[in-house]
């Protein structure tokens, strides 16, 4: 049913955003035309959370490792915010070229397994059996060779 999500980062400078999403985090990405890069991400979670309004998302993304996070975005010029320990996880927010801010968090809550997609359906059976008719040659009988009277 589901084979995977596609989230959204808005911003005022996406091409900035973009080249760090590649070149700081090295997030491996296609280029959708003109471009449009779309960046692959690890295994992802979903969960609902109780609110007020509806309509209300956030984007976070998860690391082993939020200190070690923070000092690599330090050595390397990015802003980031003292980590915050919210019971759920050691949270902090990174601030993208654009100046937009992105959560990172190390997950203290248990992790559910890893969803895998389903494979895509084989085509079907006609249309391979056309393909492979178009394909075939005619070839020409040739007699058999008889062997020497003895």
């Amino acid at each position: 049913m589901i084979t995977g999500a596609h989230s959204i980062v808005y911003s005022t400078q996406p091409d900035a955003d973009r080249a760090f999403l590649r070149d700081v985090l090295r997030l491996p990405s296609v280029d959708a035309g003109q471009g449009w890069l779309i960046f692959g991400l690890p295994p992802a979670e979903v969960a609902v959370h109780p609110a007020d309004d509806n309509d209300v998302h956030e984007l976070y993304l998860i690391c082993e490792n939020v200190a070690s996070l923070v000092e690599q975005m330090t050595e390397r010029g990015i802003a980031a915010s003292a980590v915050q320990d919210r019971g759920w996880g050691l949270v902090t927010q990174i601030t993208l070229p654009g100046g937009g801010k992105l959560g990172v968090y190390e997950a203290r809550h248990p992790r559910p397994p890893v969803s895998v997609a389903p494979k895509a359906k084989a085509a079907p059976k006609r249309a391979k059996q056309k393909k492979a008719a178009a394909k075939k040659t005619v070839k020409k009988r040739v007699p058999a060779k008889r062997g020497k009277k003895r």
